[in-house]
Protein backbone atom coordinates (compact mmCIF):
# COMPACT_ATOMS: atom_id res chain seq x y z
CA UNK A 1 0.00 0.00 0.00
CA UNK A 2 1.25 3.46 -0.92
CA UNK A 3 -0.06 6.67 0.58
CA UNK A 4 0.39 10.00 -1.17
CA UNK A 5 0.02 13.46 0.31
CA UNK A 6 0.10 16.59 -1.84
CA UNK A 7 0.95 20.04 -0.58
CA UNK A 8 1.81 23.47 -1.91
CA UNK A 9 -1.40 24.54 -3.57
CA UNK A 10 -2.81 28.02 -3.16
CA UNK A 11 -4.09 31.19 -4.76
CA UNK A 12 -1.74 33.05 -7.09
CA UNK A 13 -1.96 35.59 -9.87
CA UNK A 14 -1.45 34.92 -13.55
CA UNK A 15 2.26 34.80 -14.35
CA UNK A 16 3.24 33.66 -10.87
CA UNK A 17 4.94 30.42 -9.90
CA UNK A 18 3.95 27.67 -7.51
CA UNK A 19 5.63 24.47 -6.41
CA UNK A 20 3.68 21.37 -5.48
CA UNK A 21 5.05 18.47 -3.48
CA UNK A 22 3.85 14.92 -3.08
CA UNK A 23 5.21 12.87 -0.21
CA UNK A 24 4.88 9.11 -0.59
CA UNK A 25 5.03 6.29 1.88
CA UNK A 26 6.56 2.93 1.02
CA UNK A 27 10.03 1.55 0.73
CA UNK A 28 9.98 1.15 -3.04
CA UNK A 29 9.22 4.74 -4.00
CA UNK A 30 12.32 4.92 -6.18
CA UNK A 31 10.92 2.24 -8.47
CA UNK A 32 7.50 3.84 -8.94
CA UNK A 33 6.40 5.99 -11.81
CA UNK A 34 4.94 9.19 -10.38
CA UNK A 35 2.42 11.36 -12.12
CA UNK A 36 0.55 14.61 -11.70
CA UNK A 37 -2.99 15.03 -12.94
CA UNK A 38 -5.46 17.86 -12.54
CA UNK A 39 -9.20 18.28 -12.56
CA UNK A 40 -11.03 21.53 -13.13
CA UNK A 41 -14.70 21.94 -12.17
CA UNK A 42 -16.94 20.16 -14.64
CA UNK A 43 -14.03 18.62 -16.52
CA UNK A 44 -12.36 15.24 -16.70
CA UNK A 45 -9.20 14.59 -14.76
CA UNK A 46 -6.32 15.14 -17.17
CA UNK A 47 -2.66 14.25 -17.34
CA UNK A 48 -0.14 16.96 -16.51
CA UNK A 49 3.28 15.35 -16.09
CA UNK A 50 5.01 12.13 -15.10
CA UNK A 51 8.43 10.86 -14.17
CA UNK A 52 9.44 7.23 -14.37
CA UNK A 53 12.44 5.45 -12.97
CA UNK A 54 15.38 3.54 -14.27
CA UNK A 55 18.74 2.44 -13.01
CA UNK A 56 20.41 5.21 -15.01
CA UNK A 57 18.14 8.25 -15.27
CA UNK A 58 14.45 9.00 -15.03
CA UNK A 59 12.43 10.08 -18.04
CA UNK A 60 9.94 12.92 -17.83
CA UNK A 61 6.70 13.36 -19.76
CA UNK A 62 4.48 16.41 -20.12
CA UNK A 63 1.13 17.35 -21.51
CA UNK A 64 1.50 19.78 -24.40
CA UNK A 65 -0.25 22.57 -22.53
CA UNK A 66 2.42 22.65 -19.79
CA UNK A 67 5.58 22.06 -21.79
CA UNK A 68 8.09 24.79 -21.10
CA UNK A 69 6.18 26.00 -18.04
CA UNK A 70 6.03 23.04 -15.64
CA UNK A 71 8.85 20.80 -14.44
CA UNK A 72 8.46 17.47 -12.66
CA UNK A 73 11.26 16.07 -10.53
CA UNK A 74 11.76 13.53 -7.80
CA UNK A 75 13.93 13.07 -4.74
CA UNK A 76 14.05 9.38 -3.96
CA UNK A 77 15.88 9.97 -0.68
CA UNK A 78 12.89 12.00 0.50
CA UNK A 79 10.21 9.88 -1.17
CA UNK A 80 8.92 13.05 -2.76
CA UNK A 81 7.95 14.18 -6.23
CA UNK A 82 7.66 17.84 -7.14
CA UNK A 83 5.86 19.89 -9.74
CA UNK A 84 7.31 23.32 -10.36
CA UNK A 85 4.75 25.47 -12.12
CA UNK A 86 5.85 28.72 -13.76
CA UNK A 87 3.99 31.29 -15.84
CA UNK A 88 0.70 30.14 -14.43
CA UNK A 89 -2.49 30.92 -16.33
CA UNK A 90 -6.09 31.13 -15.13
CA UNK A 91 -6.81 27.95 -17.11
CA UNK A 92 -4.35 26.11 -14.85
CA UNK A 93 -6.87 26.46 -12.04
CA UNK A 94 -7.75 22.96 -10.84
CA UNK A 95 -7.28 20.40 -8.12
CA UNK A 96 -3.92 18.78 -8.69
CA UNK A 97 -3.50 15.10 -7.86
CA UNK A 98 -0.40 13.03 -7.36
CA UNK A 99 -0.47 9.41 -8.51
CA UNK A 100 1.88 6.46 -8.45
CA UNK A 101 2.27 3.05 -9.99
CA UNK A 102 4.74 0.21 -9.94
CA UNK A 103 3.47 -1.03 -13.32
CA UNK A 104 4.73 -0.14 -16.75
CA UNK A 105 2.09 1.49 -18.89
CA UNK A 106 0.98 4.62 -20.65
CA UNK A 107 2.05 7.32 -18.23
CA UNK A 108 -0.63 9.73 -19.41
CA UNK A 109 -3.46 7.30 -18.75
CA UNK A 110 -5.30 7.43 -15.44
CA UNK A 111 -5.76 3.68 -15.48
CA UNK A 112 -2.01 3.14 -15.29
CA UNK A 113 -1.89 4.46 -11.74
CA UNK A 114 -2.80 2.45 -8.66
CA UNK A 115 -2.54 5.05 -5.93
CA UNK A 116 -3.83 8.60 -5.72
CA UNK A 117 -3.51 11.46 -3.29
CA UNK A 118 -6.37 13.60 -2.03
CA UNK A 119 -5.42 16.56 -4.21
CA UNK A 120 -4.40 20.16 -3.61
CA UNK A 121 -6.23 23.19 -4.97
CA UNK A 122 -4.44 25.59 -7.29
CA UNK A 123 -6.26 28.78 -8.18
CA UNK A 124 -4.83 31.30 -10.64
CA UNK A 125 -6.51 34.67 -10.81
CA UNK A 126 -6.36 36.90 -13.88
Amino acid sequence: QVQLAESGGGLVQAGDSLSLSCAASGRTFSTYTMGWFRQAPGKEREFVAAIDWSWSASNTYYADFVKGRFTISRDNAKNTVYLQMNSLKPEDTAVYYCASTARRGVVAARGTYDYWGQGTQVTVSS
